[in-house]
């Protein structure tokens, strides 16, 4: 399954965003397996598409980890917010680019904006 997230706010506003959702058999107790298909600087996604989430990981920390419960409306919801108010820079899997925002918000936010042009500019 594909999804594409076209943030119309913040640091990532006029981004288009390809993920893959993969969904397992072992689903619903066993959450999806996303990637991003675009290559984006941001401190959860890492240049190859990985991601760090929450709801996502089958053994969270905190209580947003994935639960049988969970549905893929949540991953959705998840995912967008990725781009506004779910990033996290405390949390990064992508250090080297929660390091550059803590250092230096606008040469991460210039980072960000270039990318965005280079590689998933909404056309």
């Amino acid at each position: 399954m594909s999804l594409t997230v076209t943030p119309q706010e913040g640091i990532y506003k006029g981004g288009m965003f390809r993920f893959h959702i993969t969904v397992p058999p072992e689903y619903n107790n066993s959450p999806p397996i996303v990637k991003c298909l675009t290559r984006v600087w941001h401190p959860n996604i890492t240049e190859d598409g990985a991601i760090c989430l929450s709801i996502l990981r089958q053994n969270s920390l905190d209580q947003y980890g994935w639960r049988p419960t969970r549905n893929l409306r949540e991953v959705v919801h998840g995912l967008v917010s990725l781009f506004t108010d779910l990033i996290d820079f405390d949390d990064p899997l992508n250090v080297q680019a929660a390091e550059m925002w803590a250092k230096n918000k606008d040469g991460f936010e210039y980072k960000a904006r270039d990318y965005i042009n280079k590689y998933c500019k909404v056309k």
